[in-house]
């Protein structure tokens, strides 16, 4: 139950910020945000130990990001299946996936930004569909953009989850004055009333609105926020702040990650 949550400001000093939230099952190894690919090595992001790919790319030099969700529907076939790691560095390089055969990855969101806009590209069901974000603050999560896809879960307690999620946050970050950050301020001061919201908001992780959570669904392992990421995205900016889920609450485990 990944999200990401998108901000566009066209006349803004810092028109586009981007928070995603990574879930996934704890035991599923991974490493923070670096150069990890000897083979596109000007782009940024966390490894996925289990299949090479991840789950947010950033290409510096272009001033672009893309982050990705699973999606629901059906499956690819397993003989032909590609990592959807994959995808995220592909768009940022290459400034798109429409190229590819699609058939060949599972369902999926991916969320591209740049610093005039954002666009939602989703798969699933042999359906591809793109939309670009309006002014104001989107929301992106499994069930696609404002959890609208035309392929969404079965399941109405996984949707009442991220039904509560969208809801609670999309009013706790309307109410904050919307964050303006510049290259050189330390975290705290460059999120300003976003971060704590970012952080958890105070609720805890098995509650039904919990964006930092910790969900046992009945076989043993746990699911939950591994990471938190926030990019800022400006005619002369890219600001990308990192942590590991969950952030202490004296805030130590923010990261500035050199770009």
């Amino acid at each position: 139950m990944c999200t990401a949550f998108v901000s566009i400001e066209p006349e803004a000093a810092v028109p586009v910020l981007l928070l995603s939230v990574r879930d996934e099952y704890l035991g599923r190894a991974w490493l923070p945000p670096d150069h990890h690919w000897p083979r596109r090595p000007g782009l940024l992001g966390g490894l996925d130990l289990t299949a090479g790919g991840t789950w947010l790319a950033v290409d510096p030099a272009r001033r672009t990001a893309a982050c990705l969700l699973n999606g629901f529907g059906p499956l690819a076939p397993a003989d032909t299946r590609l990592s959807r790691g994959e995808l995220p560095l592909t768009a940022v390089r290459e400034g798109g996936i429409g190229h590819l055969d699609l058939d060949r990855y599972d369902p999926f969101h991916l969320v591209q930004v740049r610093p005039d806009g954002a666009r939602v590209t989703s798969w699933g069901g042999g359906l591809l569909t793109e939309h670009d974000l309006p002014t104001g603050l989107s929301v992106v999560l499994n069930d696609g953009l404002e959890g609208r896809a035309a392929n969404r879960t079965a399941s109405e307690r996984v949707r009442g989850l991220m039904a509560a999620r969208a809801d609670h946050f999309r009013a706790r970050f309307a109410a904050a004055p919307r964050p303006e950050p510049t290259a050189g301020e330390p975290t705290e001061r460059a999120w300003g009333g976003w971060l704590p919201i970012v952080t958890g908001d105070g609720l805890a992780p098995d509650e039904d609105a919990a964006l930092i959570q910790r969900r046992d669904f009945g076989d043993g392992r746990i699911w939950g926020a591994s990471s938190i990421s926030l990019l800022a995205l400006g005619p002369e900016l890219l600001r990308y702040d990192f942590a590991t889920a969950p952030v202490p609450a004296d805030g130590s485990g923010w990261r500035r990650v050199a770009v």
